[in-house]
């Protein structure tokens, strides 16, 4: 069986699984944005396709920019207020696009999306392709396909004349794969979104998979570490006595066994090393994550650096982690000191009852577009994202897209008919959390 026909055979199989059977318990409004949003579903497509076909990797910031002006376009269509936030030139990075409406009575919504890839200008996969019901390009899962289900979940919601008492922020930022620092300014307009709102949207692809739909209510932290080691240069004849000691990499070796034995272990919590390099010189970059390193085994080294990351569930974690990584730094070896700096980064998703709250309405939403309810996704099965930065205001769910997968890698795909269901679970969400707070 050749590669194409295995592809197709596939989604088909996933898809199966993916399509409502039916659409058993929706009102008369509910129902109405069913069939237009199956009436419109390749105009959805089509929207995909051109945003893909624009290269947008994080430092390309010409690319950034045109997928800008492309969902500008449909959001100017709908009647917000588009404003396009530059980010300090320091920063090296293109910036963010926010659209809003204010107005309404009902409640607050923020919906994250992202403009930017991991696939810069001049990587070789840049082009949207269509075999069927499969869909491959940069972007298209992580994650230009959530940000069409947001623009026609807003649709199919002004369609029925809904979204004129929504209240709504939809936000784009244009450097999530790669965070402009500090974060204090890259993700300040966000966080204050996040504060405004009473519900935060995420729309990164959809999980499914045990035979069952998957909600994300929760999501881990990811930061990072950067530990630096000092020895005593000397000839080797000399190390272990009492005027040479162990020198850096055996100190590094000792600290990093620290971290297995006495941080590793509680749940949700993960720490990395993720590059080393030691020796007698060593001149390393954090942020290019590259370097170059010079010794010899005749000479005790001097210089050691490890840069890794860190994920936890909750900030209190995190304190713990960190300040355990601190202690154990500090015991050193003879004649060797160490230091390690902690970066910032993903604030975790903690698993409130509030976000819960939110999935049992879409488990229901879920069950009544024929298909199971959907279960609470164990965080430690999906990587960091922007919802994080509002989760701490307001009641958040994330994982609102299409089903996909293959993010990051030059396999990346959707199956396209799944992209009717994200935006029907998303336009219903958004309606019935609305309309809660008109019958409270």
């Amino acid at each position: 069986m050749d590669r194409n026909t295995f592809n197709r055979l596939l989604g088909l199989a996933c898809l199966a699984i993916a399509l409502p059977l039916s659409a058993d318990s929706l009102d008369e409004n509910e129902q109405r944005m069913v069939d237009w949003i199956d009436a419109h579903a390749e105009d959805a497509i089509s929207l995909v396709e051109e945003t893909v076909n624009i290269s947008s990797g994080t430092m390309n910031h010409d690319g950034v920019r045109a997928v800008r002006d492309v969902m500008r376009r449909e959001m100017d269509a709908l009647g917000l207020e588009t404003e396009w936030i530059e980010l300090p030139p320091e920063m090296e990075r293109a910036g963010h696009l926010f659209g809003r409406k204010l107005t309404g009575s009902g409640r607050k919504f923020v919906l994250i999306g992202h403009l930017d890839t991991v696939f810069e200008a001049d990587d070789a996969f840049q082009a949207f392709t269509r075999d069927g019901d499969i869909a491959t390009g940069p972007g298209v899962e992580d994650m230009k396909g959530g940000n069409v289900v947001m623009i026609y979940a807003l649709k199919a919601l002004q369609e029925i004349g809904a979204l004129k008492d929504i209240p709504v922020v939809v936000a784009y930022t244009g450097e999530e794969e790669k965070m402009g620092r500090p974060l204090s300014v890259s993700r300040r307009d966000l966080v204050e979104a996040g504060k405004w709102a009473d519900y935060g949207l995420g729309f990164e692809a959809a999980i499914h998979y045990d035979g069952a739909d998957w909600g994300t209510i929760a999501r881990r932290s990811s930061s990072g570490w950067i530990l630096t080691v000092e020895g005593r240069q000397a000839h080797s004849s000399g190390i272990f006595g009492d005027d040479v000691g162990a020198g850096a990499i055996f100190e590094t070796a000792r600290i990093l066994n620290g971290f297995y034995d006495e941080v590793r272990g509680e749940e949700h919590l993960t720490f990395n090393a993720g590059t080393i390099q030691g020796g007698t010189d060593v001149d390393y970059s954090p942020e290019q994550n590259r370097g170059t390193t010079f010794g010899k085994t005749n000479i005790v080294p001097r210089t050691a650096v490890v840069q890794g990351g860190i994920r936890t569930i909750s900030q209190d974690q995190l304190d713990r982690a960190q300040a355990k990584m601190k202690e154990i730094v500090s015991s050193n070896l003879p004649h060797t000191s160490a230091t390690i700096e902690f970066t910032e980064g993903y604030p975790p998703m903690f698993p409130s009852e509030g976000n819960r709250a939110v999935l049992n309405v879409l488990s229901d939403i879920n069950e009544d577009l024929g298909r199971g309810p959907m279960k609470e996704l164990d965080p430690s099965k999906r990587g960091a994202a922007d919802i994080s930065f509002v989760a701490p205001y307001t009641d958040a769910i994330a994982g609102l897209g299409p089903l996909g997968e293959g993010g990051h890698t030059p396999h990346e795909k959707i199956y396209l008919l799944s992209m009717p269901l994200a935006i029907k679970r998303a336009a219903i969400l958004i309606y019935r959390l609305s309309q809660a707070e008109e019958n409270d």
